[in-house]
């Protein structure tokens, strides 16, 4: 019963408690029995995750003015109050003032049990979002990071741990998972934080042009080079330097690269200066470079100088009991964002948020929430569609589902590039884009930045 919701059930007919108390027990909920409202109160704390149910006429402290005490105590805690016939009027003005329900005495069982259904699971997501909110709050973590998974609070006290050394990161992570935050987080919470960050992507320059943007060039090193241009790694001096895809980096600048970080210093082309630079290196690759197999091209004494702390990012799929949470995040954000309701959570987003691969991790979930926020997102059935579900489907709602998820994991693939994704996919690009949108797939989901 641990993880049963916790009801406080409080009325003065001791046989109608002690009734009422072994419906709800049997319904799994964890009742604790009162017969007066100043009992009930006086074990009464603001992190009360539960519900309280309450008849209105008691003797000393009624229903109403037991509310009024809950009120103080937390304006969002749910109370559901029992009423005589004659007390409707009467708890239709609470209801107005903030009571979340009442049930008027007799009652159906399944009323009862309804109405603290909703209770409780209202109660359930504002404590969640509390505890996102606090989690935001400490240390100023972005959302990528938030989280109460055992593997996103130990990665947290590690990035707290050596944010304020000197020591090179090497982050691994999928794609949309939160490897810039990390990198960013580093640099806020360190010494460096009054420097620069400066990022770059590796994978998303052309080879001639990454080593001017890194090292920097005096005018005339190169066809165009008509002034001087400080390079990424000179400007970083006294702050951080991020490479993301340091996998793509080309074999040329990976051997400037190494001597970047072996003697700390910098020669930017054109010139035989030599600029010492005091810089942190946070470097990151979706790919595990320790493995000989995929690090493919990438200098093996590259990625042992790089790799004197290695940090993991979990994908989404692999700390499900934090989705719920950042959905929530996301859609309160989102809504303040649009100037809308902040979504009520159905059925079906309950059930796809549970189901979903998520291949997208943390940048697909943000997205799927704006959508659901402004009331664009119709959940694709493949939501449902997972291993040990697939006998509540039909075939073709199967074969949908299917070729949903085959397109979402190709296009993780080829972080979100659309070319090299129907050249996998072998289908025209009309028909690729009917797919998307039949699917209610977002490319920019998938698209590295």
């Amino acid at each position: 019963m641990s993880d049963a919701t916790k009801i406080f059930l409080i009325d003065d007919d001791a046989d109608l408690l002690r009734a009422t108390g072994q419906t709800l027990e049997l319904a799994g909920f964890d009742a604790a029995l009162f017969t007066s409202a100043t009992e009930a109160l006086s074990r009464l704390r603001s992190d009360f995750e539960g519900v309280i149910v309450s008849d209105i006429r008691m003797p000393g402290l009624d229903g109403l003015e037991l509310f009024e005490h809950v009120k103080e105590l937390d304006a969002e805690l749910p109370v559901i109050l029992m009423t005589g016939h004659g007390d409707i009027p009467m708890a239709v003005k609470a209801i107005q003032d903030g009571v979340y329900d009442f049930i008027a005495k007799p009652f159906a069982t399944e009323r009862l049990l309804q109405c603290i259904r909703r209770a409780a699971e209202k109660r359930r997501l504002t404590m969640e979002n509390r505890r996102l909110r606090l989690a935001a709050a400490e240390g100023g973590a972005g959302p990528q990071l938030l989280g109460q998974t055992p593997v996103m609070v130990r990665l947290r006290q590690t990035l707290k741990q050596i944010a304020d050394t000197d020591v090179d990161v090497l982050v691994t992570g999928e794609t949309g998972s939160g490897k810039e935050v990390v990198a960013s987080l580093l640099h806020q919470w360190g010494r460096r934080a009054h420097g620069h960050f400066v990022a770059l992507n590796c994978g998303a320059l052309p080879e001639q042009i990454i080593e001017s943007e890194l090292f920097g060039h005096e005018p005339g090193a190169f066809t165009g080079a008509q002034k001087r241009r400080v390079g990424r790694i000179e400007h970083a001096d006294g702050g951080t330097l991020f490479l993301d895809e340091i996998e793509s980096m080309p074999m040329a600048t990976q051997v400037r690269m190494l001597r970047v970080l072996e003697m700390r210093e910098v020669a930017p082309l054109g010139t035989n200066d030599i600029r010492p630079v005091d810089l942190r290196v946070v470097a990151a690759a979706k790919v595990d470079l320790g493995d000989p197999g995929q690090r493919a091209s990438f200098r093996e004494d590259l990625y042992y100088r790089l790799n004197v702390v290695s940090l993991s990012i979990p994908p989404l799929r692999e700390r499900r009991e934090d989705v719920a949470l950042l959905f929530h995040y996301f859609a309160e954000k989102a809504a303040r964002r649009f100037s809308r309701d902040v979504p009520a959570m159905s059925d079906s987003v309950s059930r796809y948020l549970a189901d979903h691969h998520w291949p997208g991790n943390v940048r697909e979930l943000s997205h799927f929430a704006e959508r659901v926020t402004l009331g664009l997102e119709p959940v694709p059935v493949s939501g449902a569609a997972q291993p040990g579900r697939g006998g509540e489907l039909s075939l073709p709602e199967r074969v949908d589902a299917h070729e949903a998820e085959i397109i979402r994991e190709t296009l993780t693939s080829f972080g979100g590039n659309v070319q090299q994704t129907i050249a996998a996919l072998k289908i025209p690009r009309k028909t690729f884009y009917d797919k998307l949108q039949r699917h209610g797939i977002v490319r920019s989901d998938y698209a590295e930045r």
